[in-house]
């Protein structure tokens, strides 16, 4: 079964969203062979200080606060576009949460008007887990479309 089945079957009612993305990263964590680390990161806006912020997640902990453009998380939603990292020690500025990652995706989340509401960050200490544009991370994409349909445009 496709991985954004799972997801939708998970998905409840959109009003309880830190819910759902729980389930969600829980969904993923169980689904997707050789992960170390699945969640989210939201957008926050205070004024003029937009960051990613942790949300839900399986894994170890987590780095709270992320710049925007710092870091995969970071540039994957400054510039709005998936990154696929096969090498994470290649990618300048990583941001080593955990020392044992060795690749990661991370797809923006975004509202219907396409703006960067936060990012499903997927981490592997596998290296080249993530290699290229494939049918998984087709299917991600579209997993991350449905999991924006429950995020409020921003968190404050």
């Amino acid at each position: 079964m496709a991985l954004s089945n799972y997801v939708e079957a998970v998905i409840e009612e959109k009003d309880w969203y830190i819910t759902n993305l729980s389930n969600v990263a829980a969904c993923l964590w169980q689904q997707i062979p050789d992960v170390s680390w699945v969640g989210f990161y939201l957008m926050t806006d205070k004024g003029n200080d937009k960051e990613l912020i942790l949300g839900p997640f399986q894994g170890k902990v987590a780095c709270t606060h992320i710049a925007l453009g710092r870091g995969v998380c970071g540039v994957s939603a400054s510039e709005n576009k998936t990154l696929i990292v096969p090498d994470v020690s290649q990618f300048s500025g990583y941001i080593a949460c955990d020392s044992e990652a060795r690749s990661e995706i991370v797809i923006p989340l975004r509202n219907k008007d396409g703006v960067v509401i936060g990012v499903l960050d997927i981490d592997s200490n596998t290296e080249g887990r993530f290699s290229e544009a494939n049918e998984e991370s087709a299917d991600l994409e579209k997993c991350a479309e449905l999991i924006s349909n429950i995020i409020p445009k921003t968190i404050n």
